[in-house]
């Protein structure tokens, strides 16, 4: 009879995960305690661990959690876990099945960063397009942090070992607080509006997320964003993101780590211009070379060698042509018809100038006789009146009108006192 109500411990074990599966409240149900027993396995990212209190713990596994998670687990650490209770069958144990862990008391502020996150991201202020490019070599390095600390003594350490070239300008603000937002954004605007530094850090040594709050600033945000010089955010650890980091044009993983990223190793960049110069240096060398080769190339030519050699050369082929020409016309003769056909040419030109100069005496001698003042020559006097006109007859003189008389050597003015009239008849 017992061996036929006996259970099988799989059974067993079924029933009670069958039966805390479909219990409502086990589904989905946050638990707070404290890790201890925690391993993380690297390959696949689970974690088991066992949440405790002080008066109980639980077993707990988040499958592939290391790589979920943005904080770093620790024994002690308090969390909240959100999961579901079941049975691991092969061990008959519950246990907490865990989907998602934030450490505890601070859930508020994770939700608050993450809204934001969101929110600025998608407005573009992390996209790739609007970082700016950092300088490759400056030298004035801006840091914004606290006067006091590990942080900047690192900073300022890390960029003197690195390139002592560098000026360091230190920016003191508060960077935890209430108050650390505002004076943050002061002192970004102060650096960017005056162009005080080729390359600004942001940033401040580790903390609790509640010390890094500051940097999870809306405005501050937008400061960065804004502004021109380019930005490196430095903030806490390697593990710890804020939205300064998203939105500024490079993120160190700390502040050293920023010194590092912003300015160049002196010594590399020594042997780097070293290079440069050995390797301008041959190659002006070869050049040179090629260049000598080419000059000696040209020298050794027979025309820079002895240059009157080479007019002979020209002479001679020269002579040659001209001997050949000579060769095929009677150069002799046709430089007598030539000198023939221009003596006649210029017989003929004679011919034709002494015609047309006699002809051109006649016409002048015709054209003189027909000049009507040709006359006064032969003793003759003309009358005109003070406008030019030729008076023609004694009738067309008034009494006492004056007139002039032209004769061959000069003009004399007359008036007329009395007309006589000329009877040719009689």
């Amino acid at each position: 009879m017992n061996e036929q109500r006996s259970l099988t411990v799989s059974q067993v074990n079924n029933f009670i995960k069958d039966y805390l599966d479909n219990l409502p409240k086990l589904r989905n149900l946050y638990v707070r305690g404290e890790l201890s027993n925690l391993k993380i396995y690297p390959g696949s990212g689970h974690i088991y661990c066992t949440l405790k209190d002080e008066e109980s713990c639980l077993k707990a596994v988040m499958f592939g959690g290391a790589t979920k998670l943005k904080f770093r687990l620790a024994d002690g650490m308090r969390v909240i876990c959100r999961g579901r209770i079941s049975v691991f069958l092969r061990d008959g144990v519950y246990q907490l099945y865990i989907d998602s862990m934030e450490p505890d008391g601070i859930g508020s502020l994770y939700i608050a960063f993450e809204q934001l996150k969101a929110k600025l991201e998608a407005e573009g202020l992390f996209a790739p397009e609007h970082k700016k490019p950092l300088p490759k070599i400056p030298f004035r390095i801006g840091i914004i942090t606290a006067p006091t600390g590990a942080a900047v003594r690192d900073m300022i350490n890390v960029t003197g070992r690195r390139f002592p070239a560098a000026k360091i300008i230190i920016y003191p603000s508060l960077v935890q607080g209430a108050e650390a937002p505002a004076q943050l954004i002061k002192a970004l605007k102060y650096m960017d509006e005056r162009k005080l530094a080729d390359v600004i850090i942001i940033g401040r040594g580790g903390g609790s997320i509640e010390d890094l709050w500051a940097f999870n600033n809306e405005s501050l945000a937008r400061a960065i964003f804004a502004c021109e010089t380019p930005v490196i955010s430095a903030v806490g650890h390697e593990i710890d993101f804020t939205i300064a980091d998203f939105v500024a044009d490079r993120r160190a993983p700390t502040p050293s780590a920023a010194a590092e990223i912003a300015v160049p190793d002196a010594n590399e960049l020594k042997i780097k211009f070293e290079n440069v110069q050995a390797r301008l240096s041959s190659l002006l060398k070869r050049q040179i070379e090629n260049l000598r080769r080419q000059l000696k190339l040209l020298a050794d030519r027979p025309v820079l060698q002895n240059p009157l050699a080479s007019f002979d050369d020209k002479r001679m082929n020269l002579a040659r042509l001209e001997e050949k020409l000579y060769g095929v016309f009677d150069f002799p003769a046709m430089r007598k018809n030539v000198n023939d056909l221009a003596d006649r040419l210029s017989r003929i030109e004679n011919i034709i100038l002494e015609r047309a100069s006699q002809k051109l005496k006649l016409q002048s001698e015709k054209l003189l006789s027909l000049n009507p003042l040709s006359v006064l020559e032969r003793g003759y006097s003309a009358a005109f009146r003070l406008d030019g006109t030729v008076i023609k007859n004694a009738s067309d003189v008034a009494a006492g009108e004056r007139f002039d008389l032209r004769f061959r050597d000069g003009v004399v003015r007359a008036q007329t006192v009395d007309k006589f009239e000329i009877n040719v008849n009689s």
